[in-house]
């Protein structure tokens, strides 16, 4: 720019006066013109890799029919990125799953078949107190008498703990214990259909699935059921 001649006026100007009149500052210009003159470099930053995508994607397929000749189909990424390793060819799993992704050599998945009405809305929240109760169990570790299982139960509607029970033995009746307490404060003794309408929630511990929990449950009142 500094050399070149202006067509009109047959005069030399130099880069200061251009860049003034193009509002242009000359470190940019100076910038601008290291890029253009720059060779062009890989996109790829850092430690270039050993082999490049096209060969590493031949030694994936050598190692997935291997796999097939011992009777293993659909190996995942994991297993060829662990066994390309193993023949010293250093790269990592992100490669090894992008490549497996891009040239469709990835396991296929099954698709899921079409689900049933749910059970209920997403809300386990009844229309008063008593209604429904919710109990479950945890263990924790004591200093004198060690492991003890407690043993809870909870109104779903206002979420308060309606009854509560530590034994070191987590049994089935012990599992009865926070039950017979809620009843006790909020029906009554324990008599044959005491509890009648209220609904009791527990998953599929042994303790909760076992004949002597579901026929007290059964005894306390004919609605007292499990959900799962």
């Amino acid at each position: 720019m500094s050399r070149a001649c202006s067509v009109s006026a047959r005069r030399i100007y130099g880069k200061a006066r251009v860049c003034r009149l193009w509002g242009v500052a000359r470190s940019t210009h100076y910038a601008r013109q290291a890029t253009a003159e720059r060779p062009m470099r890989s996109a790829r930053r850092g430690r270039q890799p050993v082999l490049p995508d096209e060969a590493l994607v031949e030694r994936i397929r050598e190692v997935l029919k291997e796999a097939e000749a011992l009777g293993f189909w659909g190996e995942g990424y994991r297993k060829v990125w662990a066994r390309l390793r193993h023949r010293g060819i250093p790269t990592s799993k992100e490669r090894v799953r992008r490549l497996m992704r891009e040239h469709r050599l990835q396991v296929p998945h099954r698709a899921g078949s079409a689900r049933g009405p749910r059970v209920h809305d997403g809300s386990l929240i009844p229309e008063g107190p008593n209604r429904m109760w919710g109990t479950d169990a945890t263990q924790v570790h004591t200093r004198r008498e060690g492991m003890a299982t407690v043993f809870v139960a909870v109104d779903h509607f206002v979420g308060d703990v309606v009854g509560i029970h530590a034994a070191r033995p987590g049994t089935r009746f012990e599992a009865l214990e926070p039950i017979h307490q809620g009843i006790r404060e909020h029906y009554g003794p324990l008599s044959h259909g005491i509890a009648e309408g209220l609904v009791l929630r527990h998953d599929h511990g042994p303790q909760y699935m076992s004949h002597a929990f579901q026929q007290e449950l059964r005894f306390l009142g004919s609605s007292l059921v499990p959900v799962s």
